[in-house]
C-alpha cells in the first residue's frame, strides 16, 4: 500500500510538468545528417480478421495479430527506458484497451503522454480509406477520436500530424479536412509509382499541399512521402513477425555483427537522404501489428542508436535518435527552406504499370450503400435527440462507432474479407437498432400534441423498400409514414412503399392526396432473398418542411386505382414533363435528352451495360507447362504481365468492354405522379428510367446480378453513357462529395504520365458526382454511392456499379472477391441521377440534390389500429425546427446536442469560388435561427473543425513554398453573448459550441 501511494504521488508530480508536442522534440545536430527513428505500429481496424479478432488476437489461422499485447507491451519498453518512444493512430483499438486498465497503469500511460514519449498521431477512430469516403464521415470518425483523447489527456493527447501510411491513394479534401482541424502536417506511404520516380530523382518528397481551391492558407498542409511506404528499413526488422539478425555486440561471439550493421545502416541513411531535401530524414520502424515483443525490438534498437552515434568519433555524419512524425515535421519546419506545392490529388494510384488500384472504388457495393444508409441515420438520430432534448446521446454511441470503423481504408473501401464485411455490416446494424431507441423518444415527444397526454411511439424502420419490401405494413389496415427532413431547405420528393392493397392518404393537414400504384416488376419479385408478397408500389409526393417532419395516414382502400396505369410494349417510349423530354426508342436504346426549360437536347450514341473481361495470358514458360489460365489473370506476381483484377486491382484485358446483352425488351409505365421505361438486358441486368412529375433530373434504378461465373470469367460491370458532347478529353469528379478537380485522360498534372492501362489508368472516385462538359451543354450523373468512374471517350461517362471475380489479387486479402448471397452471386440495386444543363447553370442542381441524397428524408413507420380522426386528435403530424428555411448555399453538417444545453453544431457553405454567380457569395447566418424552438443562444465558441479544441487554441506552424513566401493563415474563434450573426465565404465549415440559456 505504501509503495502504490508513492507511485502514484510521483505520477501526479510529473504530469504536473508536461513536456510535450514539439516542446518534447530532439531537433538533432544542425551539421549531421539526422535520422529521426519512429517506432510504430500498423493497426488495421478489420482486414482479414474483424477488429474483435485483431484485439483479442485469435484467429491465427488467418494471421497472428493482438493489438491489447502490443499496448501491452509498449507499457512495458517505453517504463524501461526514457528515451524511447512510440506513436499510435487507432482510437478503436486504444480505447477499448484503455477502458479495461487499471489506474496505475493509466497514470503511467499519461506520463508517457505528458512527456511526448508516447504521441498519438492522427488520432482518428481508424486510419481511413480517402477513396470511398464522404467528407461528412472523414469529420465524425476524427472527431470521435479526438474527443476520447481530448477527455482523456487534454492537450498533451492533442495530435499535430496525420498519419495515412496505408490508404490506396490520397485525397485533396482529406488533407484540407486535416488542415481545418489544426494539423500542422500530413505523413503517407503510397504515391503512384510513375509519381515516385521523379519525386525520387528530384528530391521533392516533400511539399506544402495546397489542399482546396477555395480556402486559401487555411488548407495548406506540408505533407510528406513516407520512404519504403511505413516497413522498416531492409535488414532491420527485429520484431518476431519478420525478424533479421539481431544486434550481437559480444565481442567475444563469433557472431559479433555490430561493424557491419553500423554500416549497412549508415549506408541506408545515406542512400535515403539522396531522395529528400534537408539532413533531416523519418526512418520508420514497424509494420503492420508488430510490437507485440516491444522488448525485443527496443532492446535491439537502443544498441543500434548507441553503435551507430559511436561512429561520429570516427567521422560519421550519422546522427540516429528516437523521435515521432511531429518532431520530425518540427524539425523540418526549423530548417526554415522553401517548399514545393501542390493542388491535385494524388489518384488514381498504382505500384507498378498493371496495377491500378482503382477496383475498389466499386468494390462491395452493397457494403458502400449500407454505409450511406447508415449515416443518414446517424445524422438524423442526432438530430432528434437534440430537439427534443431527450439527452440520449450515449445511446448513439454504437452507431457513431460503427460509422467510424466503416471509414477504415479496408471497410467501406470493399477490401476486407467476406467475414470481415459481414461483420461491419453486423456492427451498423446493431447500432441503428439502438438508434431506433432514440428516434422513438424523440417521437414520442415531437409527436404529440400540445396539451393532450405524451403518445407511445413505437416506430421502425424498412430498409429493404429498395427492393420492394417492409413486411410489418403487409396486409394491415392502416399505419403511418414519418419523414424526417435532415435538411435546413424545404424538399419536395416521392415515397415509393410496396402494399399489397390500395390505400388512400391522408396528407398532415387531413387531405386525401393524390397517390398511383404500379406493379411491382418481376424482376424485382424474383431477387434472391426478398420474403415480401407486396405486388404493387404505392407512390406519393411528399413536402417537408426545413429540420422537420410531416406524417401520411396510410387507410386501406378497396378501390385500387389501376385504371389510372398505362403499360406499352415494344414501341417507342416518351418520357415527359414540365423540365425534361426523354426519348427511348422500340429496342430499349436511351435516344435523347432534352431540357425544355433551355431548350439543351443532348444525344446518345449508346446506353448499356457492359463487363470488363479478365481472360487467359500465356508466357512461353507456362506454355512449356502447359498451364492454360482460363478464369482471367492468375495474380501471382511472377511478373507483372500476370496481376489479376481483384479487391484493390482494377485490370482488364481489353479496352472494350462486352455488352452484357445484344437485345433488349421495353416495357413503360406511365402514371400521373411517374413515367417509367423498364428496359430488360438479359436475366440478371436490367434498368428502370424514371421520370417524376415536377423533377428537373431522370433517376435510373438499375438492378445488376448474379453475375454469371459459370464461362469461369470474372466480370465487371459498368453502366455507360455515350452522348454527342465535344468533352475534349476532360471530365470532373468530386472529392469526398466535395469540391470538384477537373480530371483530363491520360494525364498526370505533376508528372510524364505514360500509358500502361488505358482504361483503369483513366478510372477516378467518384463519391458523389461525375460530369461532362462543353460550351453550352452539361451532362451530370449523380450516384448514390461511392463508386469509381471514367471518361473513355469524348462525350462518354462510364460507372463500374458491380464487381464479381475469381481471383485474388494478391495485395493482401487473400481471397477472391466473390460476393454471393443466398447461395447465388449477390445482386445490387442502386440508382444514378442524370441532369442536363448549361454548365452556368448547373451548381445549384449539383450541390443542393447531391446534398440531399447523401442526408435524405428519413422514413419512419407505425401501425396504428384506430381512425385518422383519433390519431389527429392525438398526434402533430407536422413541425418544424425552423420558422423559415436558411440560404441554399448554408448546409447544415452537425446538429448534436452534447448536454442539457449545450450543442455542437456545423455550418457549411457549400459553393466554390466563381462557381455560381450568386450562390459563390459570401453569406451571413444567424446562428439563433437554429435555436428558436429550443431556447435563446446565451453563448457560443468556435471550434476547429473536429469540435475538440476552440479556434483561439489553434496555432499552426508556417510553411513557405516556391510560389508563394507566406505562412499559414491562423483564424481567431468566435466568442459571442448576443451577436450571433455570422459569415461564411466559399467552402468554409465553421463548428461552434453552443450554449442556450
Amino acid at each position: 500500500m505504501n509503495f502504490y501511494f508513492i507511485l502514484t504521488f510521483c505520477v501526479i508530480t510529473i504530469q504536473s510538468t508536461k513536456k510535450c508536442g514539439y516542446d518534447a522534440c530532439n531537433l538533432g545536430d544542425s551539421t549531421k545528417l539526422n535520422v529521426h527513428l519512429v517506432p510504430h505500429s500498423h493497426d488495421d481496424v478489420g482486414f482479414v480478421k474483424t477488429l474483435d479478432e485483431y484485439y483479442y488476437g485469435s484467429r491465427t489461422d488467418l494471421q497472428h495479430a493482438g493489438v491489447q499485447y502490443i499496448l501491452d507491451s509498449i507499457v512495458l519498453a517505453l517504463d524501461e527506458n526514457s528515451d524511447r518512444r512510440f506513436i499510435y493512430v487507432e482510437m478503436a483499438f486504444f480505447s477499448r484497451w484503455w477502458n479495461e486498465q487499471s489506474e496505475i497503469v493509466r497514470n503511467k500511460v499519461k506520463e508517457f503522454v505528458n512527456s511526448g514519449r508516447l504521441e498519438f498521431i492522427s488520432g482518428g477512430w481508424c486510419m481511413n480509406d480517402e477513396a470511398t469516403t464522404h467528407y461528412n464521415s472523414i469529420i465524425d470518425q476524427h472527431s470521435l477520436g479526438l474527443e476520447f483523447l481530448n477527455e482523456q489527456f487534454g492537450e498533451c493527447g492533442r495530435p499535430k500530424v496525420g498519419w495515412q501510411i496505408d490508404p490506396f491513394g490520397h485525397s485533396r479534401e482529406q488533407a484540407s479536412l486535416l488542415a481545418q482541424m489544426g494539423f500542422d502536417g500530413l505523413f503517407f506511404g503510397r504515391a503512384d509509382y510513375q509519381d515516385l520516380q521523379k519525386r525520387n530523382t528530384t528530391k521533392s518528397m516533400e511539399m506544402v499541399w495546397k489542399a482546396s481551391a477555395n480556402l486559401g492558407q487555411q488548407s495548406w498542409l506540408f505533407t510528406g512521402i513516407l520512404p519504403r511506404r511505413y516497413s522498416t528499413p531492409p535488414t532491420f526488422s527485429f520484431d518476431f513477425i519478420a525478424p533479421d539478425d539481431p544486434i550481437i555486440d559480444d565481442v567475444n561471439l563469433p557472431d559479433y555483427n555490430v561493424p557491419q550493421r553500423v554500416r549497412t545502416f549508415i549506408e541506408t541513411a545515406h542512400n535515403e537522404s539522396l531522395e529528400y531535401a534537408t539532413n533531416h530524414i523519418i526512418m520508420t520502424f514497424g509494420g503492420d501489428f508488430q510490437y507485440e515483443n516491444a522488448l525485443a525490438n527496443y532492446k535491439n534498437l537502443d544498441k543500434l542508436i548507441q553503435y551507430v552515434n559511436a561512429q561520429q568519433m570516427n567521422g560519421s555524419d550519422v546522427n540516429v535518435f528516437y523521435s515521432t512524425p511531429t518532431c520530425y515535421l518540427y524539425a523540418l519546419n526549423k530548417v526554415n527552406r522553401s517548399w514545393i506545392s501542390k493542388t491535385d490529388d494524388f489518384f488514381p494510384h498504382a505500384h507498378h504499370p498493371h496495377g491500378f488500384w482503382t477496383g475498389f472504388y466499386t468494390s462491395r457495393p452493397a457494403l458502400k450503400r449500407f454505409e450511406r444508409y447508415s449515416n443518414n441515420i446517424l445524422q438524423v438520430t442526432r438530430q432528434l435527440n437534440a430537439f427534443s432534448n431527450s439527452q440520449l446521446r450515449n445511446q448513439i454511441f454504437n452507431l457513431s462507432e460503427a460509422m467510424a470503423v466503416a471509414q477504415h481504408h479496408d471497410a467501406v473501401s470493399g477490401t476486407e474479407r467476406q467475414h470481415v464485411a459481414d461483420d461491419y455490416a453486423l456492427r451498423l446494424s446493431i447500432g441503428i437498432d439502438g438508434a431506433l431507441n432514440v428516434i422513438n423518444q424523440a417521437y414520442s415527444k415531437l409527436l404529440s400534441k400540445e396539451g393532450h397526454s405524451r403518445v407511445n411511439v413505437q416506430q421502425f424502420l424498412c430498409p429493404l423498400t429498395n427492393i420492394s419490401e417492409c413486411l410489418p405494413i403487409e396486409n394491415v389496415e392502416r399505419f403511418v409514414v414519418t419523414l424526417w427532413n435532415p435538411t435546413i431547405h424545404p424538399v419536395m420528393d416521392y415515397l415509393r412503399v410496396p402494399v399489397t392493397n390500395s390505400y388512400k392518404v391522408r396528407d398532415p393537414n387531413g387531405t386525401v392526396v393524390n397517390v398511383d400504384l404500379i406493379p411491382i416488376s418481376n424482376i424485382t419479385k424474383d431477387i434472391p432473398g426478398r420474403m415480401s408478397n407486396a405486388t404493387m408500389e404505392l407512390i406519393l409526393r411528399y413536402n417537408l418542411p426545413t429540420l422537420g417532419f410531416s406524417s401520411y395516414f396510410f387507410e386501406r382502400n378497396e378501390e385500387e386505382k389501376v385504371e389510372d396505369l398505362k403499360i406499352t410494349k415494344k414501341e417507342m417510349c416518351i418520357l415527359q414533363n414540365q423540365y425534361l423530354r426523354v426519348e427511348i426508342d422500340e429496342q430499349g436504346n436511351l435516344q435523347q435528352m432534352i431540357n425544355l426549360q433551355k431548350n439543351i437536347n443532348l444525344t446518345f450514341a449508346n446506353h448499356g451495360f457492359y463487363w470488363y473481361e479478365g481472360k487467359a495470358i500465356f508466357s512461353e514458360r507456362r506454355l512449356k507447362f502447359s498451364i492454360r489460365w482460363t478464369k482471367g489473370y492468375p495474380g501471382n506476381n511472377s511478373q507483372f504481365d500476370f496481376q489479376a483484377s481483384g479487391a484493390y486491382i482494377f485490370r482488364p484485358v481489353t479496352q472494350n468492354p462486352t455488352p452484357v446483352s445484344t437485345k433488349r425488351s421495353l416495357k413503360c409505365f406511365k402514371t400521373s405522379l411517374v413515367q417509367t421505361a423498364l428496359i430488360t438486358f438479359n436475366d440478371w441486368i436490367s434498368e428502370e428510367i424514371r421520370l417524376y412529375d415536377e423533377k428537373e433530373d431522370l433517376e435510373i434504378e438499375w438492378t445488376v446480378g448474379p453475375i454469371p461465373i459459370e464461362d469461369n470469367l470474372g466480370k465487371e460491370i459498368i453502366l455507360r453513357y455515350d452522348t454527342n458532347l465535344a468533352s475534349q478529353s476532360k471530365y470532373y469528379t468530386d472529392s469526398n462529395g466535395r469540391e470538384v478537380l477537373q480530371r483530363i485522360r491520360n494525364y498526370r498534372p505533376t508528372y510524364n504520365y505514360t500509358i500502361t492501362e488505358p482504361v483503369s489508368g483513366n478510372y477516378y472516385p467518384v463519391n458523389s458526382r461525375i460530369w461532362i462538359n462543353e460550351t453550352n451543354r452539361q451532362f451530370t450523373i449523380l450516384t448514390d454511392r461511392s463508386q469509381g468512374g471514367a471518361s473513355l471517350l469524348d462525350g462518354s461517362i462510364e460507372v463500374m456499379i458491380h464487381r464479381r471475380l475469381l481471383y485474388d489479387d494478391h495485395m493482401g486479402v487473400g481471397e477472391a472477391l466473390n460476393e454471393t448471397a443466398f447461395d447465388r452471386g449477390l445482386v445490387i440495386r442502386g440508382k444514378h441521377f442524370l441532369y442536363l444543363d448549361s454548365p452556368q447553370s448547373s451548381s445549384l442542381y449539383h450541390r443542393a440534390r447531391s446534398q440531399q441524397l447523401f442526408l435524405s428524408p428519413l422514413a419512419t413507420f407505425q401501425l396504428f389500429n384506430s381512425s385518422y380522426t383519433n390519431y389527429s386528435n392525438g398526434y402533430g403530424q407536422t413541425w418544424s425546427m425552423l420558422q423559415e428555411s436558411l440560404p441554399l448555399n448554408i448546409h447544415l453538417l452537425t446538429f448534436d446536442q452534447l448536454k442539457e444545453k449545450e450543442f455542437l453544431v456545423r455550418l457549411e457553405h457549400y459553393f466554390e469560388l466563381n462557381e455560381d454567380h450568386i450562390y459563390s457569395n459570401p453569406t451571413l447566418i444567424d446562428l439563433q435561427s437554429l435555436f428558436k424552438s429550443i431556447g435563446i443562444i446565451d453563448q457560443f465558441v468556435e471550434l476547429t473543425l473536429d469540435g475538440n479544441l476552440e479556434l483561439s487554441k489553434m496555432d499552426r506552424l508556417h510553411w513557405f513554398t516556391d510560389e508563394q513566401h507566406s505562412g499559414i493563415e491562423n483564424r481567431k474563434s468566435l466568442l459571442a453573448k448576443q451577436n450571433s450573426t455570422i459569415i461564411f465565404n466559399p467552402m468554409q465549415i465553421r463548428t461552434f459550441r453552443i450554449a442556450i440559456a
